[in-house]
């Protein structure tokens, strides 16, 4: 059965979407935004940049013994939390302030895995204070891993709430 013949026996039972019949599904325009961009979608770049930056120069230190490269991975680190806390605030604000996203419990799915991995960001930049170069093998190396697989999966589910659900943008293509 196709799924236009599906969704017509469908209605001709009278089951009912509970997803298109709640308005507050639709109303998912970001409230936190520069212009009509949302404030998060623009943030979340840099801690994704940084968290594979750390990622690549822990490998480049244990492929070298260059010290440059520990040093880059320690303020790697430290970009990478911050910007992500900075992210991850506006990002909770939104959560918080807009229901057509608090309402999806996808939305709770990114919530959850940005906050496991602001904590796996953390760790990491904190290890690495005291003694940036013995610091990268082997823990900071395996939560620099750890930090980019985090990544990809918070990622990928921001990523399904933009753009199979349109959350913070706008109908209009306008703020």
């Amino acid at each position: 059965m196709t799924a236009d013949r599906a969704e017509t026996a469908g209605e001709a039972r009278g089951l009912a979407d509970p997803i298109a019949d709640n308005p507050h599904f639709h109303r998912t325009q970001s409230r936190i935004a520069v212009v009509g961009h949302p404030v998060h979608a623009m943030l979340v770049a840099f801690p994704i940049a940084l968290t594979m930056s750390t990622l690549a120069a822990d490998g480049f230190y244990w492929w070298t013994g260059d010290a440059f490269w520990a040093r880059a991975a320690l303020w790697s680190s430290g970009g990478a939390f911050l910007m992500g806390l900075a992210a991850g605030l506006s990002g909770t604000v939104e959560l918080l302030m807009v229901k057509g996203i608090r309402i999806r419990a996808a939305s709770w799915t990114h919530f959850i895995l940005a906050v496991m991995l602001l904590s796996i960001l953390g760790a990491n930049w904190g290890l690495r204070l005291d003694g940036y170069q013995q610091a990268v093998l082997p823990w900071g190396l395996l939560l620099s891993g750890f930090a980019a697989f985090f990544t990809g999966m918070t990622g990928w589910h921001g990523g399904k709430l933009v753009f199979d659900y349109h959350i913070g943008t706008a109908p209009t293509g306008r703020g």
